[in-house]
């Protein structure tokens, strides 16, 4: 048992989301997985209908399928609603990943590298009050 939601080795599955971002990725994986499970099925199904029906000694006269205008359309239109019903919930996602959010405070960490200053700062710019305030000079 791990403690905090560490992740843990062999782990399966994801640890419990903290932010909405990725709850948001977490719920698209599972309704992602909800698909492939049941296209899955289906093709393990087929597959085994065919090998079933179309066994040499069930079947000695092999038939001709020469008109199949239904199947084809059926197995064009249900693939591109699948998809259409996997993209929408993705893009929504990908799109609120964009938003910038204004943080309340800014960090300015500063460090030394092999004889280098490195500063690593965000965008936002701090207030003067700030920099009096807690400045170390």
């Amino acid at each position: 048992m791990a403690l905090c939601d560490a992740a843990e080795p062999w782990q399966l599955g994801f640890q419990d989301p903290a932010t909405p971002i990725m709850q948001g990725i977490v719920d698209l994986h599972h309704d992602i997985f909800f698909f492939l499970v049941i296209i899955l099925v289906f093709v393990v199904w087929m597959l085994g209908r065919t090998i079933w029906h179309f066994h040499a000694t069930r079947n000695q006269v092999p038939q001709r399928i020469v008109h199949g205008t239904t199947i084809e359309i059926l197995w064009t239109i249900f693939p591109s609603i699948i998809l259409m019903s996997i993209a929408i919930p993705s893009f929504a996602l990908l799109y609120s990943m964009d938003e910038v959010v204004d943080p309340a405070i800014t960090i300015k960490a500063i460090g030394f590298l092999g004889g280098q200053k490195l500063y690593v700062l965000n965008k936002i710019k701090p207030t003067i009050q700030m920099v009096k305030k807690y400045s170390l000079a």
